[in-house]
Parts: C-alpha cells; structure tokens; sequence
C-alpha cells in the first residue's frame, strides 16, 4: 500500500473509534439520566400515596365545618352578651 492508502485507513480507524467513544458516552448519559428518572418517579408516586392517604378523610371536613360554625356562634353570643353587660356595668 502506498502512504496515501495508510494515512485514509488511519484517519478512517481515528473517526471509528472518536464515533464508538461519542456513542459510548451518549449510552452512558441516557443509562444515568433514565435512572434518575425512574428515582424521581418513584419519589413522586410515593409523594402521591400520601396525598391519597391525606385526603381520604375530606369527607369530615362539612361535619367540621359545622361544629366550628356552631363554635363561632356560640362565641358570637358571648361577646355580645358580655358587651350588653359591661356596658350596664360601666354605666
């Protein structure tokens, strides 16, 4: 083979292996980023698991709502009673 064949074939032989690098490289990033992925989806669904489990009591929270409205009313009566009284007092 004369030097120009040589020098093609190495040049070509450079470029394969600069391409089996690159491709290498661009495999591993993909393993890397879609098994941090998967992590975060796992900490994601667990994060929705508690939500659920949070939530699964809302259906108290009208009898609630109920018992502080009761609670507000009760010392509504208070301050206004109080408020007749003093000012009877005061007087």
């Amino acid at each position: 083979m004369d030097d120009q064949v040589e020098q093609l074939w190495l040049i070509a032989n450079i470029l394969g292996a600069v391409v089996v690098v690159v491709v290498a490289a661009l495999l591993t990033l993909l393993v890397i980023f879609v098994a941090r992925i998967r992590k975060r989806v796992a900490a994601i669904k667990t994060t929705l698991v508690a939500i659920k489990e949070n939530t699964g009591d809302t259906t108290l929270i009208t009898t609630t709502a109920g018992g502080v409205e009761a609670v507000l009313a009760e010392g509504l009566e208070h301050h206004l009673f109080l408020g007749r009284v003093l000012d009877k007092v005061r007087s």
